[in-house]
Order: structure tokens, then sequence, then C-alpha cells
């Protein structure tokens, strides 16, 4: 076999998908003698072999891997496989290599969760040539192509190759003797058909590995890389489309020559979303689209906008960029802001492009610079998550975003109000705590995605995702459930209405893990006796014995909503002002 030898991946090839079950369908298929499709290649000239980042076929393929090997092409012929991949990788594991496959039930990182197995074939199954496809009960009968962990042991009716052995055997007279020891494991008094069938069988898969011209194929010769990049694309448009994204990294990795694209951008979305001290979601297209932005370019996650130049200048940029994202997403988590609760990733491609351009990291010290526009930035992004700013034509949002931010220089404050500003302007979209925008919060109840972020306004922290917080209802369930009003004798409306009231925002606050466990579902009016005197200031509660009863509720909500309005009111003006209440 000349895979890896002759025969590698290019970089716009996609990782290895299939399964154990999917190779063996394959080599049955092959034994049959069945049409696999055919295979599309390019032979890069010499010259060339250089520009273009190669890989190796995965030989021994461990379930999940997304990275194959980088190919060395120094004194090789070099083939390049543009349509094929998934067929040829699974030729190789199942002749040479060996498929890794995760036990079900078991974690990844037990020791015991992986199994590494070759293939064997039983050489006394034959399927039979009749298949009456109108026989819905009849399954089609495969060769008994099966992956395992150790060589089966040789039990009556069963005689096991391991599939791969067959590649020593080339020539008639070595195959001869082979099979004559093969055959010879099988008991004296064996039948004489099943010494027929393994025979058989061994004849058919020397054929199948080295006689048959079953497989048909293309070879471009053409050294033109856009001709090359469409034949692929539109190669791939057959089976598994190739969506945007495939493409684009595809276009992205064969260009980069100081970077594997690939590696670089799944390892960096791998990292966001994954080690962080908060769990994210973003993908490989929002990396590529803040690429495009931070580096300057046309911001539009369209394929013409990866013209070489374009391509070139975003991997020169790549080292900034990365650390960019990462500061972002390091920031985002502080306050409490993550794969739960961001409703949009395009919100955060301002915050991104403002600390490319300043080159500010806010978290590394508490000077009162770094406070306020960490402040800064906290209380826009939420407004502008709460307005839903980015829904709809996000590409005009972020191009009027992009114009305010791209005047900030080292030294520069976040622009919070001049956003505000032409946000509503240019978009009629506010990123400000308007009235519209405090009703809005008002109308958020417990368990919307948006909840927790909007009950952070509240208070003077900051960094709520570095300490566990819960939101709590003020009024508990326990206190306002149909059983517990009836036995306070609270007619059916009165009834109706404060189980209304229950999951109000104004109802709910946040509270410390450990301060909720002792909270537990005591009356409000019984826990607020135990609290600090700065509680009720702290969580805008409003003042009043009379108002911590359950019966009471209509009437603290009102009160409460009064001063949770005065307070996000006071969110529209620059924090450097001191306008904390």
């Amino acid at each position: 076999m000349n895979i890896n030898r002759r025969y590698f991946l290019p970089a716009i090839q996609r990782p290895y998908v299939w399964n154990s079950e999917q190779i063996v369908r394959l080599f049955d298929s092959l034994m049959k003698g069945f049409p696999i499709s055919s295979f599309l290649f390019w032979d890069v000239a010499t010259e060339n072999k250089q520009n273009w980042q190669t890989y190796r076929f995965a030989e021994n393929f461990r379930q999940g891997e997304i990275h194959n090997e980088h190919a060395n092409l120094d004194g090789l012929d070099a083939t390049l496989v543009l349509d094929g991949q998934q067929r040829l990788t699974s030729l190789l594991i199942g002749l040479r290599g060996s498929l890794t496959e995760k036990v079900k039930h078991k974690r990844n990182t037990s020791v015991d969760a992986w199994r590494t197995k070759k293939l064997y074939l039983d050489l006394l199954v034959e399927p039979d040539d009749v298949f009456d496809e109108d026989d819905e009960e009849h399954d089609e009968e495969l060769y008994a192509f099966e992956f395992r962990e150790t060589p089966p042991p040789h039990l009556p009716g069963q005689l096991w190759i391991r599939v791969g052995e067959i590649l020593e055997h080339r020539d008639y007279a070595s195959f001869e003797t082979f099979k004559a020891k093969k055959l010879g494991l099988l008991r004296l008094d064996a039948p004489k058909a099943e010494r027929e069938i393994a025979a058989r069988n061994l004849d058919r898969l020397h054929c199948m590995v080295w006689q048959d011209e079953s497989v048909s194929f293309y070879t471009e010769k053409l050294q033109d890389y856009d001709r090359v990049l469409r034949i692929f694309v539109r190669a791939n448009d057959a089976g598994t489309k190739l969506s945007k994204s495939d493409l684009m990294m595809s276009m992205i990795s064969s260009r980069w020559s100081q970077f594997s694209a690939r590696e670089e951008i799944v390892n960096l979305v791998h990292e966001i979303n994954s080690e962080g001290t908060r769990r994210n979601a973003i993908t490989r297209d929002y990396v590529i689209k803040a690429a495009l932005l931070l580096s300057g370019l046309n911001h539009q996650y369209q394929v013409r906008n990866l013209t070489l130049a374009n391509i070139d200048s975003m991997q020169s940029a790549w080292p900034k960029v990365k650390k960019s994202l990462r500061a972002t997403f390091a920031l985002l988590n502080t306050y409490g802001l993550d794969e739960t609760n961001l409703t949009s990733l395009n919100a955060t491609l301002p915050i991104a492009q403002y600390l490319h351009l300043t080159g500010h990291d806010l978290l590394t010290q508490d000077t009162p610079f770094n406070v306020v526009n960490a402040e800064r930035i906290r209380r826009w992004i939420i407004a502008a998550l709460i307005n839903t700013v980015f829904g709809g034509a996000s590409d005009s949002t972020i191009t009027v975003a992009r114009n305010v931010i791209e005047k900030s220089k080292p030294g520069s404050d976040f622009p919070f109000l001049q956003l505000h500003a032409e946000l509503s302007k240019h978009l009629r979209r506010s990123s400000a705590f308007e009235d519209s925008t405090i009703d809005d919060v008002l109308k958020l109840t417990y368990g919307k995605k948006l909840t927790f972020l909007a009950l952070t306004l509240l208070y003077d922290e900051h960094r709520w995702g570095n300490i566990p917080h819960h939101v709590d209802h003020v009024f508990p369930h326990a206190v306002l459930s149909r059983n517990a009003l009836m036995g306070l004798n609270v007619s059916q409306s009165k009834i109706d209405e404060l189980r209304d009231l229950e999951n109000r925002f104004a109802n709910l606050e946040l509270l410390s893990a450990p301060e909720n466990l002792e909270k537990n579902a005591q009356q409000f009016s019984t826990w607020i006796r135990t609290r600090d005197v700065g509680f009720i200031s702290r969580h805008r509660i409003p003042e009043g014995e009379h108002l911590q009863t359950v019966l009471m509720l209509p009437k603290f909500i009102e009160e409460r909503e009064k001063l949770i309005r005065k307070r996000l009111r006071r969110l529209q003006l620059d924090p450097a002002s001191g306008n904390a209440d």
C-alpha cells in the first residue's frame, strides 16, 4: 500500500469520522466486488510540495481524534487525495493499522475506557450470493469481518485470520504456502465444504487486495491551486455537504505556512470552551469571523473575503488575535457570562476589537483604569444582550460598533457611551438602560437565560463568575405553594395573584451558595432578621416590616421594582462618575 508513502492528505480535508461498522461494510463491499465510488487525486509537482500543508493518513486511529500527523514529503513523489479520505483511511486501518474505540458508558479519562482492535475475518463464513430484496425480514448477509482486541480462538466452525496478514503474500507461491498453513489449522475431520469455503474466502481476499481493479480514479495534474480547490468543493458536494465553515477553514489552512490553521483554530475553540473558569460555546465560524475583524479586514463571513492577501494578513495578526480572544472570554467569564447566557457571540466582537487595538488586559491588576473599563464593558454587553442589539442584521450592527471602536488607541477607555449613541442613531437599537430596556428586565422571570446577568446589575460587586451564586426567590416557593396559601385561608383569586408573582424578577435575588443553603425555605420575615444591616440596601429590598409577609407580596413587588428602576437608570451613566447608589 502506498498510503503515507505516496498518497497524503491536503490541509483542506476534514478529519476522519468513520466507525468500525462503516469500515466493515467497506471491506464487505470489496470482497463482493461491489464498486466503492471513484477517487480523486492531485499530483503535486516537486517544486510545489512545500507550498501546501500536508498530513499523513491516520493508520492507528483513536476514536474522536481531530488531528492527523504532519507529512514530510522530502524525497517522495506526492499525490494528495481530494476525494476518498474516509475510504482510504478505512482500508489502511483494516489492512495495516488499528482502531481504538471507547467502551460504552465509560468515562474518556478512565484507564479501561479504550480498546485497541485490529480487523479479523472468519474464513468459514461465506454470504449467500442470492439476496432477495423483497424479503423484509432477511438482512443482507455479510462476510464475517470483526474488529477484535486479541486474535480470536480457533473454535469449531470458525477459522479467523488477521486481515493484514495478506499483505505479506503478494506473489502466488508465497500465498499458496500461506493458504495451506491456514487451512491446516482446521480439524482433521472438518467437512470438505468448510475447507472449500475457507479456500474461496482466502482466494477472494488475496484477489481483492492484490489483483482487483475495481477502484476508479481521476488524477489532476495542473498546479493551479484555485482550480484544485474548486474541484475539491465540487467533489465533496456530492457526499457530505461541504459547509461554509469547512470551506473557509480549508482555504485558510491551505495558505497559512507559519501555523497549522486547522490545529490553531480548533485548539483555541477547545481552550476557550473547556479550559477556562466557565464553559463557553464559541465555534470555528466565530473565530474566523473574529480573525477577519481583528485583522482589519471585511468582517462579513463570506468566502469572497478570503483572498490570498487577506488570508496572509490573518496569519500575520493571528498571535495577537488569539491573545485578544482569550482575554475577551476570560473577562466575560468573570461577569458570569458563559454558554448558558451569552445569547449572541457577535456581541463579544466589539469587546475583542477594543482589547485587540488597545492591548489592554483588564484582569491583570485592579487599577482604577482597569476596574472602570471592565465595568463599562460589563454594563454595555449585558444591556446589548437584553436589547437584542445583535439580533437580525448583525453585520450592520458590527459595522457601526467597529467604526466606534477602531478609534481606540492604547490608553483609551472603552467607549460605551459612544456605542450607545451610534447604535441608537444608525440602527434604532439602543445598548443603554433606557426605560424600555428596564421594562424588559422587569419582565424577565426565574429560569430565563438572561435573568442571572440582569440580577448582577443590582449589586456593586463585579466578578460574578468567580464565586458560585444562586438565583433565589425572596419569598420562597414553600410559602407561595397553593397548599401553604390555602392553610392561611387565602381566597382563590388571591392565591392566583400571589402565585403569578412568585417567579417575577422583583422577587429574585442573588445569594452565595452557602447563604442560599442556609436560607432554604424560611419565611422572608424570619430570614431578614438574621441578616446584617446592609443586606436590605445591597439587595434593593424595600424597607418596612409591613412588606415582609407573603400577603403583602404585590406591594413588595411594586416597591422593589421602583428601586430596581432607579438602580438601572443610573447604569446609563459612566461608572467613572461614581454613580453607584
